[in-house]
């Protein structure tokens, strides 16, 4: 049998999504066929109103609603010290965890000269920009500990080294080759609370 053009469709979009196989996204779409109708226009929806309303805080580069985001906002959190990672989404594990009370500074990738992303194409400049305006006394570098992070990290200590005082990185409780999201919540603390100079 064949499978009819709206619901080839929605396993085409499924599996677009990072990590979904033509199985998964077969999987996923079977599933929204069992949805009523209400559960289904809940679904269109949220994927609409997040595209809305979702957008890169002005700052640290986050995801938010509003902008600067609360993080960068918030007179407790200790602006002295920020945080650096490769995407957004690595701030959601790290604050799970409540181990780190800093801010965040988001480089939206790695550099990687062979898929061409260099240093230009990062978020790096900005990041230079909010040193110059001065109080930051540490950068923790939470790239991931991938050849790609590495390379960046290391990047980022040759040029931003002068200007901070302070240049950590997060101890090796994450296994190389690793992934932030996948990170646990133990291993998290642990990698914050062992981080060394860099």
């Amino acid at each position: 049998m064949q499978i009819p053009d709206s619901l080839e469709r929605l396993i085409l979009e499924f599996s677009k999504l990072p990590g979904i196989g033509r199985k998964t996204a077969q999987r996923l779409a079977f599933g929204v066929l069992r949805y009523s109708p209400q559960e289904a226009e809940n679904l269109a929806n949220a994927v609409s109103e997040i595209k809305k309303r979702i957008r890169f805080c002005s700052v640290c580069f986050s995801f938010t609603e509003i902008d600067p985001c609360s993080i960068c906002t918030d007179p407790a959190r200790h602006h002295e010290t920020i945080c650096v990672v490769e995407q957004p989404n690595n701030i959601f594990p790290i604050e799970k965890s409540r181990v780190y009370q800093g801010v965040y500074h988001v480089l939206m990738g790695a550099i990687s000269p062979l898929e061409g992303i260099g240093p230009e194409q990062l978020k790096i400049r900005q990041l230079e920009k909010r040193i110059e305006q001065g109080g930051v006394r540490e950068l923790i570098l939470a790239t991931n500990p991938t050849v790609q992070g590495e390379a960046t990290a290391l990047y980022l200590q040759q040029t931003l080294g002068p200007q901070v005082a302070k240049i950590t990185r997060l101890a090796r409780g994450i296994p190389a080759g690793g992934d932030l999201d996948y990170v646990d919540d133990v291993t998290l603390i642990e990698a914050f609370s062992g981080r060394r100079s860099f």
